[in-house]
């Protein structure tokens, strides 16, 4: 256990009356609004392969009401990190299924975050150097870390239009992978510049079929892609986060106010369990979520964008307003395994070291102690 006391966000006491009312999601009930955000930890082996250490850490946080898993790739041409886990072969299947017990024996409900990189990767990190695929052939500006060090990222290979049916077939694949694997359901990764989002943005597709052009086109491979999956697995097991104007992973949209509500209107049809949204920068001039909210039929998580974490008043005043349904945090959890008794007691919120954020073993992973536990010394 690390000896540097790390510094509270907060220490006073307030009741959150909203956050922890229980919500029904689906076919379950959420013990209280607070989920936790899928986090990119890169601590699955060479092989993609989750093990016990990841166990722990996700039993730990438990008390969640929901738990987004992390980003996974159905296929590994979607790889864009070491360390990052997979939901493709038995081997990876089996590592998860190590986790959903763990989590399910601790009382918890966990999704799966299922992500394809795109052309955020490297051919250094795919396994058989596989070069990422995109919608086109626009690099993105930014560098890949591999073994410690910054590689500029490949340019993509644009995908041709046959293969984009047999893509969509590994995300429905994918998705009965993770119930296979014992998740409760998965999270459509199409936000954060990663492969679906660059088919929304017309900066980074730049196609002149049926998928690319105006906001329709733009939007088709994200709607059926969700429609694919939802036929697989029951949309009732099926969310989707979204990230309109953030610029991360050097994604940029110039038509996003006009294209995410058409995009909400036909996501609608396809009747998913739940809309993951990010919060629209501030000099974006315009709210996603107040959009979401309007456009949206179905239950509504939101997250605030990358530049601030919602004050805890705040997210219980979203809840009580109507403004979303249940609020995701993702720092706050990687440092405080049992947030949500530290929320409902009053006592303070550690924050969480930024330094230990990617990669390594247990530290800045599962040895963040418990109330119980700091109360003890251990």
């Amino acid at each position: 256990m690390r000896s540097q006391p790390r510094k509270p966000l907060r220490a006073d006491q307030i009741i959150f009356d909203q956050l922890f009312q229980p919500y029904p999601l689906g076919e379950f009930e959420l013990p209280n609004r607070l989920v936790m955000a899928p986090l990119t930890r890169m601590r699955a082996d060479a092989d993609g392969v989750m093990g016990e250490l990841n166990a722990e850490y996700y039993a730990q946080r438990a008390t969640a009401g929901l738990i987004i898993a992390e980003g996974s790739f159905p296929h590994s041409s979607g790889k864009s990190f070491p360390g990052q886990p997979g939901i493709e072969t038995a081997e990876q299947i089996a590592g998860w299924r190590l986790v959903t017990d763990a989590v399910h024996g601790a009382g918890g409900r966990i999704f799966l975050q299922l992500m394809h990189g795109g052309r955020i990767g490297h051919e250094l990190i795919a396994p058989g150097g596989e070069r990422p695929v995109a919608p086109s052939a626009v690099r993105p500006q930014g560098d890949a870390r591999i073994a410690g060090e910054k590689i500029p990222f490949d340019e993509p290979r644009a995908l041709e239009l046959e293969e984009i049916a047999e893509l969509q077939q590994q995300f429905a694949q994918g998705a009965q992978n993770a119930l296979e694997a014992g998740f409760d359901g998965v999270e459509l990764h199409g936000a954060n510049g990663y492969l679906l989002h660059q088919f929304l943005s017309d900066v980074t597709n730049l196609r002149s079929d049926q998928y690319g052009g105006d906001a329709a086109n733009r939007c088709r491979f994200v709607v059926e892609t969700a429609q694919l999956v939802a036929e697989r697995i029951g949309a009732e097991r099926v969310g989707i986060r979204l990230s309109p104007n953030q610029n991360v992973n050097d994604i940029s949209e110039n038509d996003a106010q006009t294209l995410y509500p058409q995009l909400l209107g036909e996501l609608n049809a396809v009747g998913l369990c739940y809309l993951h949204m990010m919060e629209t920068p501030p000099d974006a001039g315009w709210s996603s979520v107040g959009v979401a909210r309007e456009a949206w039929n179905s239950t509504l998580i939101v997250n605030s964008n990358f530049q601030v974490d919602w004050p805890l008043e705040l997210a219980d005043e979203i809840v009580a307003e109507g403004r979303a349904d249940l609020i995701c945090y993702g720092r706050r959890f990687i440092s405080n395994p049992d947030l949500v008794e530290r929320i409902r007691s009053g006592e303070p919120i550690v924050e969480a070291d930024f330094q230990t954020f990617y990669g390594g073993g247990a530290e800045g992973y599962t040895d963040y102690p418990a109330l119980a536990e700091a109360a003890d010394g251990k």
